[in-house]
């Protein structure tokens, strides 16, 4: 395919000039921040409104074989259980690429697990990062020892693994699904879970229209389209800038049962739907129209 190749130069010169600045920790974060009520029965903390800005949770990441994860650092010392993002590349990238934004997720209180693989689309080593941290979250020796919230399981990837995203999508333990300019081999009528999928105004691999496929035949779930205003195909990677706020709002939406986070996308007050600053076009269909804005 046409995009595999345009992606596999760029990518592979991105990996090598963040591996030469990035280490294998994160360093700490912190913003103002307020109670949010998450769907556990706790209380964490949100940055303000401001979900791009760092969050409460010092980061630790460790390299495996088959998957990165990238966690707040004393998960081993919390009383909480911490939901799950599992990440797919885009073609010939590795975790690394993507640092700042899986950092920016575990900021926020997530577990996020990267499959290593540069090939990602069938999403095998996607699930494979849930199975370990099954494994993990009932081991005693591990620090993840009953802090891996199982019950509450995203998806998540650029380009191949944005299709990978989708791919995993129908996996029963996924919750929600957030493509980021998914390539085009993937099916999303076997997703069973509400979708936001992310185009970028400019991307000249994956065309928004491409994306907009995959909304249009998304009619069996909440699905939502956002297209990210001057974004090219790497706006993602590095700093995420404009990809930042709306993929950590729409995951402690989903995973956290944030509410704030929520109004971003339901109800008639949808944040991203008057933001105009970011986005060039925000679709939702009839049945994400009907979700409510608050939850019980």
């Amino acid at each position: 395919m046409s995009w595999k190749r345009n992606l596999l130069v760029p990518l592979a010169v991105l990996t090598l000039a963040l591996s030469a600045s990035a280490g294998a920790g994160a360093a700490s974060a912190s913003a103002p921040a307020r109670a949010v009520t998450v769907a556990d029965g706790t209380s964490t903390a949100s940055a303000a409104v401001d979900y791009g800005a760092p969050g409460p949770y010092a980061t630790a990441v460790e390299v495996g074989v088959v998957t990165t994860l990238y966690y707040p650092r004393d998960i081993a010392n919390s009383d909480r259980r911490f939901p799950v993002i599992v990440w797919g590349n885009g073609t010939n990238a590795i975790p690394l690429v993507y640092r700042d934004l899986l950092l920016h997720w575990a900021g926020q209180g997530f577990i996020v697990a990267a499959a290593n693989t540069p090939q990602s689309n069938l999403g095998i080593s996607m699930r494979a990062g849930i199975d370990m941290l099954t494994r993990r979250n009932a081991d005693p020796d591990s620090i993840f020892l009953s802090h891996v919230d199982l019950e509450h399981i995203g998806a998540s990837g650029h380009s191949q693994g944005g299709a990978a995203a989708i791919v995993v999508g129908a996996d029963p333990r996924i919750d929600a699904i957030l493509p980021i300019q998914p390539g085009p081999l993937a099916n999303i009528n076997a997703v069973h879970v509400p979708a936001l999928l992310l185009a970028g105004e400019k991307d000249s691999i994956v065309f928004p229209f491409l994306v907009k496929a995959f909304y249009n035949a998304a009619d069996h779930i909440p699905a939502l389209y956002g297209e990210v205003r001057g974004a090219d195909h790497f706006t993602v990677v590095g700093d995420p800038g404009p990809f930042a706020a709306p993929t950590t709002a729409w995951f402690r939406a989903q995973l956290m049962g944030d509410q704030a986070a929520r109004a971003q996308f339901f109800g008639p007050g949808c944040g991203i739907c008057t933001d105009t600053a970011t986005w060039s076009d925000v679709r939702r269909n009839d049945l994400a129209l009907n979700v409510p804005v608050t939850t019980p």
